[in-house]
């Protein structure tokens, strides 16, 4: 079961820093959030497309910033070799999360999930092997408020966000809330980041082998991902429903 003991800063007026935050670029984005939570602050990546925005971004930060690594075992191979890469040229201090059950255990007694097509079997995956890992590595280093690279454009509910917002007892921070794929694109162009070895091949956006693919002229973005069932993993709701396989 998730883990939700932490408790967002009781004084934070949520609309006051809003405001204050979309006065701010991201890097300001990323101090505010350092300067308000200090030790309690956390970046958390998947390594796919557009992360080396983010990654960067906190690089540049007065003070070392933990990075949270949610790593599912079934990453493609480019993944891996990428996040290498990119820790050893960033210099970043990443702590990676992984579930307390293996992959092969967890399809020895489950199945695999991906494969049904139900959403609830999909749900599951994604709570054994993606939310639930982030909620225990955030307790382990007593996180209050984590920064993720989300952007309003990539989904429906993402759309509705706030740059700030209350995400399972914790605060959840969006420095890139508003920035777009060409934004991202010449970010990364002027700063001389890395693309990911796939995005070559057309994906824009890439999580897990078995429910990725690249844009393929009639879907395209987060609708490439999941078997099309779903756009969110879950680690951006409120809560996942179901708490047990």
């Amino acid at each position: 079961m998730t883990s939700t003991s932490a408790t967002p800063k009781a004084s934070m007026d949520v609309q006051q820093a809003c405001a204050e935050l979309e006065s701010c670029d991201a890097l300001g984005a990323l101090r505010w959030g350092l300067a308000q939570f200090g030790d309690g602050f956390a970046l958390t990546t998947s390594f796919g497309i557009q992360a080396a925005v983010s990654l960067h971004l906190v690089s540049q930060l007065e003070k070392a910033v933990p990075v949270i690594w949610v790593d599912t075992g079934y990453l493609p191979p480019e993944t891996y070799r990428y996040a290498e890469s990119m820790i050893e040229l960033l210099g970043l201090q990443v702590h990676v999360a992984q579930a307390q059950i293996s992959p092969a255990r967890m399809e020895a007694l489950y199945g695999r999930l991906w494969e049904t097509g139900r959403v609830e079997d999909m749900e599951a995956y994604l709570r054994i092997r993606k939310v639930e890992p982030l909620d225990q590595a955030m307790e382990a280093l007593n996180v209050r408020c984590w920064a993720s690279g989300v952007r309003g454009r990539q989904t429906d509910h993402r759309s509705t966000m706030q740059p700030l917002a209350e995400v399972r007892g914790r605060w959840s921070l969006r420095p890139l809330l508003s920035w777009s794929t060409k934004d991202v694109f010449y970010y990364m162009q002027e700063h001389g980041l890395p693309q990911h070895p796939l995005f070559e091949q057309g994906y824009s956006t890439v999580g897990d082998w078995h429910s990725s693919g690249p844009d393929d002229g009639g879907l395209s973005g987060r609708a490439t991902r999941f078997g099309g069932l779903k756009q969110e993993c879950g680690i951006h709701l409120p809560g996942m429903a179901g708490e047990g396989i």
